[in-house]
């Protein structure tokens, strides 16, 4: 057999590309402030007046809003680890997958996500990156190599 024909019959078909769309980032902001009201501020509420006894004992703890920010981090990292998406996320169709997998990311990598995220909000810059890329991907989403996509389900 020639080379040629050989050669034919052994090619392989690429697999079609995926198109991803990147999240738009005034609905990452929804989904921020949703997620908030949704998990971060019963957390908030149950620390203050169910563990502490009232807002007064609260506010003067050093301890508290810090135990309220690791059990919201915890949460947010299974819920994405899990699912890639917080309630929040899912209502407005976003997903935070691996940048280079597009699959879901690790309990640990989505709890440094989360640490890079407050990192990235203490220095404006971060949160405004998104403005300025074409993949749209805030300062965390560049350190922890992840993405945040539109997804339909």
């Amino acid at each position: 057999m020639r080379f040629r024909k050989l050669k034919q019959k052994t090619k392989h078909k690429l697999p079609p590309k995926i198109k991803i769309i990147y999240a738009f980032y005034p609905d990452k902001i929804k989904a921020l402030i949703t997620d908030m009201f949704m998990i971060y501020a019963p957390i908030l509420y149950v620390i203050a007046y169910v563990i502490m006894g009232g807002k007064d004992a609260f506010q003067s703890s050093q301890v508290a809003p810090f135990f309220g920010v690791l059990l919201y981090g915890l949460i947010y990292a299974g819920l994405i680890a899990k699912f890639g998406q917080t309630p929040g996320k899912k209502a407005y169709d976003i997903k935070v997958v691996d940048a280079k997998t597009l699959k879901n990311i690790s309990f640990f990598r989505a709890f440094a996500r989360f640490i890079a995220f407050l990192f990235s909000a203490t220095i404006i810059v971060g949160l405004l990156t998104p403005l300025f890329r074409k993949d749209k991907k805030a300062l965390h989403d560049i350190l922890c190599h992840t993405v945040e996509i539109m997804v339909k389900d």
